[in-house]
């Protein structure tokens, strides 16, 4: 029996031998030493300058590690060695380390023996959107708010980082049977843009019974972050001829260290009177943030091949998930929050024929939510309710048939089915009658494919797919917890008023795609693709979502100019409309288009100047169309969200000698973003206390970086 290391000499041989010949002994002799000795050791150092301010490229700046900074040291390196003798592998590689968004890993490798690594990451969001408030205690888990005038307060940045930490490790116990193990631990600190809001009447809460009118009020109230994740796996894997089986555990623990959040001031902002009084009291209680909680999970999933044309698959897993930190001064303690999930999969892949494939999946997947029912919510009579269960069982399958028409033209079969099965809530519970007509406690979906797959010609490639499904289901019931959410007939259902769930309703979908690609040469290679997609729900009323389209156009293209010069392209455009309406009130056609350009050149000026660089623009377009059922008109409806982008990037990279090179690197973008959710800019956005929050609407920013790097021998 060849065993495992046997088995890898052996593959490593074969591809020794291909390279040499496929690009002969010159070949070998200038670039073997890269395959069999890749020792590598470089070092990056740099500089880097942005222009303007954090408001002129809090767009750019997000996520790159410059929100803060207009400068910042460039530092990489990277380390590869392989001990000839032992087999033995060190990595370590340091990326952005004088950023915030840095990267530092470190692994050893003893070839079909061992492996352990370690990473460090970190990654800081700055939020782009800036605030201008009076309050006080921003990122604590009690601010105070405070009225000031409009524009009066201090301008304020949100910022969320993240650190995180990995180690993991790999154990050949013999050459079919491994070990395995990783853990994760990610610290997330820092605030995240919220609020809280309501109104008093007391038609709609116990608290504002005796009030003789209506106040409504939107509170700024920034979420305090401050949490870990961990997350550990380990695993046993276990090899054969035709077996392959790895058995293992994974477990998820969060943690964070603020539990509610409680905003104060808030009656000396809205004033004196019974009603601003009971509103202050409602909106100043705790609120609950993102509780610990935990979940468990072992599986086992292999592979087994019956014979060389016919193999399997499985899985089956199970998930015990808990939640039981209390709420503080919110509901009844402590949630006692348990989900059980059990997953089974399996799949077959069978080869009958030379010309034909077939593949068969199927997945099993049931929820059982043993959560402690308690009190939660009351009415505006003082009724109290309880939370509900959210039981559910998913079943999918797909059969799908392959099959080779030819050299030059391959067909694809396939049907697919999928069934939700939900648990209605328990009586005790409360779903608002307002927010929805009914639910629905099963959907059942059938889909069909087929493709056809050509080659038209020795240089063109061509593809036609369609797509069709139908949902649809039984058994809606009523929102009256009074019945015990009895079941109703469809004509029933149809004289029901308000919106039906989309995920619930009856649908028909239709897609279709055409691709190809051609090599019209050896310089010039084109592909593209357009694909057109339709949904249409049908409910028992016509309030809710109606419709969806969808249409995208996709080209991508390279063309080789000489040995020196070599040019890129790309451009694609999609369109997502969504049809929607009130059973009384709008109806609405929402849209986005989205459009992208792009051009890009690299240029070997000589043996050591290279020069590249791209540029591109970006177009992302929101409608609204709003109307009434009613046939009045509509004031001031809103008008189109738009973001633009035009972004220029510019490289050189210069061979000093063998050993070390220069780059240089270049960049430009200016975005422009029109949009209304804060505010105009003669008419800000405010909350109950005058805080605002802006984005600039025009950024323009250029960023220059320039790099020396060094290749140790």
């Amino acid at each position: 029996m060849t065993t495992r290391k046997e088995h890898c000499s052996f593959q490593q041989t074969v591809l020794v031998v291909a390279l040499l010949a496929a690009f002969g002994q010159a070949y070998a002799d200038d670039d073997m030493d890269k395959l069999t000795k890749p020792d590598t050791t470089s070092v990056s150092v740099g500089a880097a300058g942005t222009s303007g301010s954090r408001k002129d490229r809090s767009l750019w700046s997000q996520y790159n590690g410059y929100g803060d900074s207009d400068s910042a040291v460039l530092l990489d390196y990277e380390y590869i060695r392989r001990e000839e003798a032992t087999g033995l592998w060190t990595r370590s590689e340091g990326r952005n380390l004088g950023l915030d968004n840095r990267e530092l890993n470190f692994s050893r490798e003893m070839q079909s023996d061992w492996k352990f690594s370690i990473e460090y990451s970190e990654q800081v969001h700055h939020d782009p959107l800036t605030l201008n408030t009076g309050m006080q205690g921003i990122g604590s888990t009690n601010p105070v708010t405070n009225s000031v005038a409009l524009a009066g307060g201090t301008n304020v940045n949100l910022d969320l980082k993240r650190k995180s930490f990995s180690l993991s490790g790999l154990k050949w116990i013999s050459s079919n049977l491994s070990v395995e193990a990783n853990f994760k631990s990610e610290d997330k600190d820092g605030t995240r843009l919220s609020g809280v809001g309501g109104y008093c009447s007391n038609v709609i809460s116990p608290i504002c019974s005796g009030t003789n009118s209506t106040v409504a009020a939107l509170f700024l109230m920034p979420e305090p972050v401050n949490s870990t994740t961990q997350q550990f796996e380990g695993a046993v894997h276990y090899f054969e001829d035709k077996l392959s089986i790895t058995a293992g555990y994974y477990g998820s623990f969060y943690k964070n260290d603020n539990s509610t959040v409680s905003l104060g001031g808030i009656g000396g902002v809205l004033g004196a009177g019974a009603t601003q009084a009971a509103l202050a009291t409602n909106l100043s209680q705790p609120v609950a943030l993102a509780p610990d909680n935990q979940a468990h999970q072992i599986y086992l999933s292999g592979t087994y091949a019956f014979q060389p044309t016919t193999r399997a698959n499985f899985k089956v897993a199970y998930t015990h998930a808990t939640q039981d930190e209390s709420f503080g001064s919110l509901g009844s303690g402590s949630l006692g929050g348990a989900v059980d999930t059990t997953l089974a999969q399996v799949g077959l892949t069978m080869r009958p024929g030379s010309d034909w494939t077939l593949n068969f999946n199927g997945r099993y997947e049931q929820k059982d939510d043993s959560t402690r029912i308690a009190n939660y919510y009351a009415d505006s009579s003082g009724t109290l309710y309880t939370n509900s269960p959210s039981n559910s069982l998913r079943m999918t399958g797909k059969a799908e048939a392959l099959y080779q028409f030819s050299r030059d033209t391959r067909g694809l079969l396939a049907i697919d089915y999928a069934s939700i099965n939900r648990n209605r809530p328990v009586s005790t519970s409360l779903v608002p009658s307002d927010s929805m007509a009914a639910m629905r406690e099963r959907t059942n979906e059938v889909g069909f494919t087929a493709e056809l797959r050509r080659s038209l010609s020795e240089t063109l490639n061509g593809s036609l797919s369609l797509r069709h499904s139908e949902r649809d289901g039984y058994r809606w019931y009523s929102l009256d917890p009074t019945t015990g959410y009895a079941f109703i007939s469809y004509s029933a259902s149809s004289n029901l008023s308000g919106t039906f769930p989309v995920t619930m309703l009856d649908r028909n979908r239709d897609a279709v795609k055409i691709a190809s690609d051609w090599m019209a040469s050896d310089a010039l290679s084109i592909q593209a693709s357009v694909e057109q997609g339709t949904d249409h729900y049908s409910g028992p009323t016509s309030a809710g979502v109606n419709n969806a389209d969808t249409f995208s156009v996709n080209l991508d293209a390279s063309l080789k100019l000489n040995d020196k010069w070599a040019l890129t392209a790309y451009a694609s455009s999609g369109k997502q409309t969504m049809g929607m309406r009130q059973d009384v009130g709008y109806i609405a056609e929402l849209g986005n288009l989205n459009t992208t350009v792009g051009l890009g050149a690299t240029a070997k000026i000589s043996s050591k100047l290279e020069l590249g660089g791209n540029v591109s623009f970006l177009e992302d377009r929101n409608t609204y169309r709003i109307n009434m059922t009613t046939g009045a008109a509509v004031v001031n409806p809103p008008s189109d969200e738009i973001y633009r982008s035009m972004t220029l990037k510019l490289y050189a990279k210069y061979q000093l000698d063998k050993a070390s090179e220069i780059q240089f690197e270049l960049i430009n973008q200016r975005t422009e973003y029109n949009q209304w959710a804060w505010g105009s800019s003669t008419t800000p956005f405010a909350y109950a206390d005058n805080s605002t929050v802006s984005l600039q609407p025009i950024q323009n920013v250029t960023f220059v970086g320039g790099r020396y790097v060094y290749k140790f021998k």
